[in-house]
């Protein structure tokens, strides 16, 4: 498989969260409707996803620069000790600095998208604006309201007026999403072309409103960075971890309620069974020595839908290598 970074700009408000999974997710009706993104058809290669992925996508990252970017990834999820060793000799200047550290929750990684706990820097919300003059997209509260179509105006119980998170970008954002193609399958146009798509008709939630817009600014080939022996793996995506590939794993538990789209949204049952993942920013540990011949770890999952027996889940992510000592 090959590794690409895909620029997106956000153009509007977001309901829903990037995850790599959901954006398989919309790529995937996408291929549903036009055969030609995916070789064979979407049905083919669904059927080979647990053992040959075609594409995996990862959650989309601000990106700062663009000849020699910045990337602001989530703090790993490692335990604090392990990330910041030194916390003083006494125990008020231990829980000072304990605390301060909770904070920083940010860590830029250069364009090598490699890290080293050692050398990362690592920042609370001020320090990564102050840092790099920037502005993180910030959660809000969008209203909405159902009409009463007997008095044509809003009202009580099911007609009272309530509040949506969304995510708000500033207008100079710009996203990284980290894609890994099987050429045999798909080409890096062809992804371009179904998350164009996406782009202009919105993406996830409030989508027919206008909320989800985003257009690809660009799109480069980036070198295979996995490594032979990496010594950990730093997830960029939600993921559903195979114990055979991991030692020992740190992570955020994230529960995916899925719901299905397009037509099957208002057909039968529209929800996806819950499935548990470990968000993007685990830490994946492997045994000492053993190597990595695949740019992604964990596994496909099935069997989360009631009326689409061949839905599939990403439970695939990419991944950067992470060294701890």
């Amino acid at each position: 498989m090959k590794s690409y970074e895909l620029t997106l700009r956000p153009l509007s408000d977001f309901g829903t969260p990037l995850k790599g999974d959901t954006l398989f997710g919309c790529f995937c009706w996408q291929a549903a409707y036009d055969e030609s993104l995916i070789e064979g058809g979407l049905e083919e290669a669904l059927k080979i996803y647990d053992l040959r992925p075609f594409a995996v996508f990862s959650s989309a990252f601000l990106k700062i620069g663009e000849v020699a970017p910045t990337y602001v990834f989530k703090r790993p999820d490692l335990p604090l000790s392990r990330i910041f060793p030194d916390h003083g000799t006494d125990r008020k200047t231990r829980y000072e600095t304990q605390r301060e550290n909770k904070r920083r929750k940010w860590m830029a990684v250069e364009k090598e998208l490699t890290i080293n706990l050692k050398k990362a820097r690592f920042f609370d919300t001020q320090g990564l604006t102050g840092a790099f003059d920037i502005r993180l997209p910030m959660p809000s509260a969008r209203p909405h309201n159902t009409i009463n179509r007997l008095t044509l105006s809003t009202g009580t119980g099911a007609f009272a007026p309530y509040e949506m998170e969304t995510l708000i970008y500033p207008s100079n954002a710009m996203l990284a999403v980290v894609i890994l193609i099987d050429e045999q399958r798909t080409s890096a146009e062809l992804i371009q072309k179904g998350l164009r798509k996406i782009g202009q008709f919105g993406f996830g939630r409030d989508a027919s409103i206008g909320m989800g817009r985003f257009c690809v600014e660009g799109c480069q080939e980036i070198t295979d960075n996995y490594g032979e022996h990496a010594p950990g793996c730093y997830t960029l995506a939600p993921c559903v971890p195979d114990a055979s590939e991991a030692k020992q794993i740190f992570f955020s538990p994230f529960i995916r309620y899925g719901k299905h789209g397009d037509l099957l949204a208002t057909r039968g049952s529209p929800f996806k069974k819950p499935v548990v993942m470990a968000d993007e920013g685990a830490v994946v540990l492997r045994q000492p020595g053993e190597g990595v011949d695949k740019p992604y770890i964990g596994k496909a999952v099935r069997g989360i839908s009631m009326v689409q027996r061949t839905a599939v889940l990403q439970g695939y992510s990419p991944f950067i290598p992470i060294t701890l000592e």
